[in-house]
């Protein structure tokens, strides 16, 4: 009987959420840049939605490397049907 093995692809729960931070960091980037003066010094004079963005963005790119360099293995529809 042979392993046929798939992985989970789009529907890894690492690949959704990077895809939401990776959204939500675009956003932000974009809001950042276009802060102005006032804005930027609400917060201590530190463009916090641009370092947000960045960070958020690093944290999707790795989750999805996560997912396409070690992707979950799911077992083939013909060993779940078996009993």
């Amino acid at each position: 009987m042979a392993k046929n093995r798939g992985t989970a692809g789009a529907f890894d729960i690492r690949s959704i959420i990077g895809l939401l931070f990776g959204i939500y960091g675009l956003v932000l980037i974009a809001v950042g840049i276009t802060d102005g003066a006032a804005e930027i010094e609400k917060s201590s004079g530190i463009n916090i939605n641009l370092y947000s963005g960045i960070g958020m963005l690093a944290f999707a790119v790795v989750l999805v490397l996560w997912a396409r360099l070690r992707p979950i293995a799911v077992p083939a529809a013909d060993e779940t049907s078996e009993s």
